[in-house]
């Protein structure tokens, strides 16, 4: 055990005097410091040894930290021997595990430091979770063949030499050490080497974050919340814009109208599609025998037929001949659904509807819309999405 508590102590100095390497840049210190905290944090080992650590450190070790002007020549080689040591001497495993802490900013900081550390920090499998932690809730399967056919256009292309792409490469220079570009650190070569391939999922998530990539996803309460959307979800295409945290939202043209661009839309007003299926197609209904009074569902809805579906919030009804009561109801074993939308006062024509559950198509006029597609809605952040969007007023 004493053994394992020493090579513990030995790993953390080695490590620190490793980020101190002559081609680290000069950010390392503070990341040198953050790395070693995660780490004494993360590692279990650590963990036992955190308390009893220095009590268990030989003296002559203690000394030798304590006293640089009193070492003695085998010490003062052991310090040099130290001082030559390199990030890249631990352990795969080890410097995985520090690289999964490491934010995305300080992953791109790290590739400039060397070809080896430049492909780690490049490598899929980091830059999914980040991907998945900051983007997974409103990129959806639709999102993904966007991303796909976009890479597919350009794959025999160079990213600076195409105008179109300044955008982004002058995003990728904020982000991206200028030695990363250049490569002074890497070697001789085409600057556009160093940068990630354009199928992998750092450029992705680059391409995201820099405003430059539309991408399909739905927005809640469209136009800020005009009150002829309330409680409703339309399909858009998104842009986010770094400066403020937020996204530009461009909606499909409604017939002969302009297409609509709404800015500053928030995270909390998107998700990813629950279903996916194109904005100006019907949704085949799947759920239709397992609705009971009381369940949450999705409709689609449209203004006329030139118009792409919105889905709006709603919960299943009891039919005019039951009174409620749950021992008695016999409403989900009826052929007629009874669809209830309570954001609308009991004497709009907004307020109830029905559907049938053996032959439901598209059903509605001109005057009222067209109801579309059902889906039941379980999932308990979705619902807890759409009370919090809950109107403060009644409609009409």
């Amino acid at each position: 055990m004493l053994f394992f508590l020493i090579t513990s102590f030995t790993f953390i100095t080695l490590l620190y005097k490793s980020l101190a390497f002559k081609l680290v840049p000069t950010w390392a210190s503070e990341f040198r410091l953050q790395l070693l905290f995660r780490l004494w944090k993360d590692l279990s080992l650590l963990t036992l040894v955190r308390k009893n650590l220095f009590s268990l450190i030989p003296l002559r070790m203690l000394a030798m930290r304590s006293k640089p002007g009193g070492c003695s020549k085998a010490d003062d080689h052991v310090e040099t021997t130290v001082s030559q040591m390199s990030v890249l001497d631990l352990p795969d495993l080890v410097l995985e595990c520090i690289l999964e802490k490491v934010p995305p900013e300080g992953l791109c900081h790290l590739a400039s430091v060397c070809s080896s550390l430049r492909e780690r920090c490049m490598s899929d499998h980091l830059w999914e979770r980040h991907l998945k932690q900051k983007w997974g809730g409103i990129i959806g399967p639709a999102a993904y063949r966007e991303w796909q056919w976009h890479i597919a256009l350009r794959k025999d292309s160079r990213l600076f030499n195409q105008a179109k792409e300044k955008g982004l490469g002058s995003y990728l220079s904020r982000l991206w050490p200028l030695s990363v570009i250049v490569g002074p650190n890497l070697g001789a070569g085409d600057k556009r080497n160093n940068l990630p391939p354009i199928d992998s999922v750092m450029f992705w998530y680059l391409a995201l974050e820099s405003g430059k990539f539309w991408f399909p996803a739905q927005v809640y309460n469209r136009e800020n919340g005009h009150v002829g959307f309330m409680l409703s979800c339309y399909d858009a295409e998104l842009s986010y814009d770094p400066r403020t945290d937020t996204f530009h939202a461009r909606y499909p043209p409604h017939g002969r109208m302009a297409v609509a661009i709404e800015t500053g839309v928030t995270w909390d007003r998107l998700r990813a599609p629950l279903v996916d299926n194109p904005a100006h197609d019907l949704h085949i209904s799947d759920c239709l025998y397992d609705l009971r009074p009381g369940d949450h569902i999705e409709i689609q809805w449209r203004r006329n037929k030139k118009f792409p579906y919105g889905w709006w919030y709603g919960v299943v009804g009891h039919l005019e001949t039951c009174d409620g009561n749950q021992h008695y109801c016999r409403c989900h074993e009826c052929d007629t659904v009874v669809l209830e939308f309570n954001q609308y006062s009991p004497g709009s024509r907004w307020r109830r509807t029905t559907v049938s559950r053996k032959d439901h198509r598209e059903e509605g006029n001109e005057a009222e819309g067209f109801y579309g597609g059902i889906q039941k809605v379980e999932s308990r952040e979705v619902i807890s999405t759409w009370k919090r969007l809950w109107p403060a007023q009644v409609l009409e």
